[in-house]
């Protein structure tokens, strides 16, 4: 299994994967999932992908040479499309040709189409972007209100992510985020696992330098780590306990009286028979 995350924010956009690979307990290995798509000055472009490896892999490496038809004019393909919204459909119909190549194959062997991605950047002479292709080639986008998508293991790490995240959180912040949000999700999920790529894009730039992978030595992610659960634990004990048998003067009541919520109770009275 896999988690990854992208983020798209008013100063750029954030993305970050982990690499573990599982096909049973006994075959676990090492596969990245970020895929860096870059003519500098022009375009750049972030694809994150989780699900079968096998489909993932054919996907990046037809996406490199898929045309998409195009009427009158050439081809669109992911490098003269001017568009992260045409670049995201030469995407998904290169999920739908692996699909046609492959899905009947999978399915005699009871194996599903499953494979999802992240895709995002900037095309010279329009606004960042980011989309979440699915495994029949459609997609959707990122939007103010709903600034990041997660493939994978989503579930662990998404709290922090709603609670923290809005378009204006600054880039490092965000970056920040992500990291408590996949520490979270590898200590709940043993099909996550390091090393980790994390990306940070400034918005208008076409290139990136701020791109790392992070490994159990990275003393950044082993701080985090350490960090945020000393820091849960503190929060959640200086929360009040439980008060059953408050009076007047507690500032939380647990208990208060409300016909509405009583519990529905059976009473047997001494000598009631019981069917």
């Amino acid at each position: 299994m896999t988690y990854c995350v992208g983020i798209r924010l008013d100063a750029g956009l954030v993305f970050l994967s982990d690499s573990r690979t599982n096909a049973g307990l006994d075959q676990i290995s090492i596969y990245r999932k970020m895929m860096i798509y870059e003519k500098p000055g022009d375009r750049f472009m972030v694809m994150l992908s989780a699900g079968n490896l096998s489909i993932s892999q054919s996907v990046r490496e037809i996406l490199q040479v898929e045309k998409l038809d195009n009427g009158d004019q050439p081809p669109l393909t992911i490098w003269n499309a001017t568009s992260m919204f045409d670049a995201t459909r030469v995407l998904g119909s290169a999920v739908r040709r692996v699909y046609e190549q492959d899905g009947p194959s999978l399915k005699q062997t009871g194996v599903d189409f499953n494979a999802s991605m992240i895709f995002g950047g900037q095309i010279g002479g329009e606004a960042m972007r980011l989309f979440l292709v699915y495994s029949a080639g459609n997609f959707i986008e990122a939007t103010r209100e709903t600034c990041f998508f997660q493939i994978g293991e989503s579930k662990y790490g998404k709290p922090i992510l709603d609670r923290v995240l809005t378009p204006k959180t600054p880039l490092d912040e965000a970056a920040k985020c992500a990291l408590v949000s996949m520490d979270s999700t590898l200590k709940s999920n043993l099909s996550v696992g390091l090393p980790l790529d994390l990306l940070v894009y400034r918005e208008g730039e076409f290139a990136t330098d701020q791109y790392v992978c992070i490994d159990e030595h990275n003393p950044y992610f082993a701080m985090i780590r350490g960090t945020w659960g000393q820091r849960l634990r503190e929060v959640f004990e200086g929360i009040e306990d439980p008060q059953w048998d408050a009076d007047a003067h507690s500032n939380f009541p647990l208990h208060v009286e409300s016909p509405r919520y009583e519990p529905m109770r059976k009473i047997t009275h001494p000598g009631e028979k019981i069917v």
